[in-house]
C-alpha cells in the first residue's frame, strides 16, 4: 500500500526526483540526467501505475492523491502530499493537473521480438518535436498499431511532454531503435512487411488505392516540414499519399499518421 506522507519543506530531499522540471539541463527525464519517466495528471499517472515502469514515488495535492487511492492499492511507493504552492516551488511552474509520478525506465522489447509479433508498425525519421511524438503514440495506441520504430533524429518518447501529450499511451505502445538507417528497413521486409512511405508528392499512390489494408505494413513517417529524406523514400517499397483539397499541401505528422493507421487497418 502506498505510504501517504505530508511534505511542508520545498527543500526536502525526498522530492529531488521532481525538482526543476522547467530547467532543461537539470531535468530528470533527460537521457543525460537520470533518465526518469515522469507522468503528469491523474489519467497519465494511472497509466504509469498500470505499466511495467517501476514507480518510485508520487507528488500531489491531497485531492488528487485521494482520487488515485484504488490504483495505489498494493503498490509500496511513497505518495507525497503538498500544497499547490509548494509543488510549484519544487517543480518550477504551477502544475494545473495537481499530481506527478516518477518511475525508472523499463527495458523495451528487442527489435527481433517486436518484428516477429507485430502486424502494423510506425517507423519514424526525424520526428524531433515532443508534442508531435506524443500525439503520434496516442494515435498509434488508439488505432491498434503494434509498435513504433525510431530512426535518426527522433526525440526520446519518454520525455515528460511526450508522455503527457500521449495521455500515457507511450507507456503501453512498445518502441525500439531501428539501425542502421535506412538499410535497417530491410529487416522489416525480411519479416514480411511492406514499407510504405507517407509523402505529399503527387507521384505517390493514394492510400485508398495502395492495397495495404490487412497486410503487414510499416508506415514510414518523416518530420513535419521537411518530411522524409530522399534516402528513406528510396528505401521504401512504395510511396503513398493522403489526397488533399486544393490549397492544402500536407497535414500535421501525427494527424497524417492517424489517417494512415486507419487506412491500413
Amino acid at each position: 500500500m502506498a505510504q501517504v506522507i505530508e511534505i511542508s519543506d520545498p527543500a526536502d530531499p525526498r522530492l529531488d526526483d521532481f525538482r526543476d522540471l522547467s530547467t532543461a539541463d537539470r531535468r530528470p527525464d533527460r537521457p543525460g540526467g537520470r533518465g526518469l519517466v515522469i507522468a503528469e495528471g491523474v489519467v497519465v499517472v494511472e497509466r504509469l501505475l498500470a505499466s511495467p515502469y517501476p514507480v518510485r514515488s508520487l507528488l500531489g495535492v491531497r485531492r488528487r492523491i485521494e482520487v488515485l487511492d484504488e490504483h495505489l492499492a498494493g503498490i509500496a511507493v511513497p505518495a507525497y502530499v503538498a500544497s499547490a504552492e509548494l509543488m510549484a516551488e519544487v517543480v518550477g511552474f504551477h502544475l494545473n493537473r495537481g499530481v506527478l509520478a516518477v518511475a525508472d525506465r523499463a527495458p523495451q522489447p528487442d527489435l527481433a521480438g517486436l518484428l516477429g509479433s507485430a502486424r502494423r508498425l510506425a517507423v519514424l525519421e526525424g520526428v524531433g518535436d515532443h508534442e508531435n511524438l506524443g500525439a503520434l503514440f496516442r494515435n498509434a495506441a488508439a488505432l491498434g498499431v503494434d509498435g513504433v520504430l525510431l530512426g535518426p533524429g527522433c526525440s526520446d518518447p519518454l520525455y515528460r511532454r511526450s508522455v503527457r501529450v500521449s495521455m500515457g499511451h507511450v507507456l503501453r505502445v512498445p518502441f525500439a531503435q531501428l539501425e542502421p538507417w535506412p538499410s535497417g528497413l530491410d529487416l522489416l521486409r525480411a519479416n514480411g512487411f511492406w514499407v510504405a512511405a507517407l509523402t505529399p508528392k503527387g507521384s505517390a499512390v493514394g492510400l485508398a488505392d495502395a492495397g495495404l489494408r490487412g497486410e503487414r505494413v510499416a508506415v514510414l513517417l518523416g518530420a513535419e516540414g521537411p518530411g522524409l529524406t530522399d534516402e528513406a523514400l528510396a528505401a521504401a517499397d512504395l510511396s503513398v499519399r493522403i489526397p488533399m483539397a486544393d490549397g492544402v499541401d500536407s497535414l500535421n505528422v501525427a494527424t497524417a499518421a492517424a489517417v494512415a493507421f486507419y487506412a491500413i487497418a
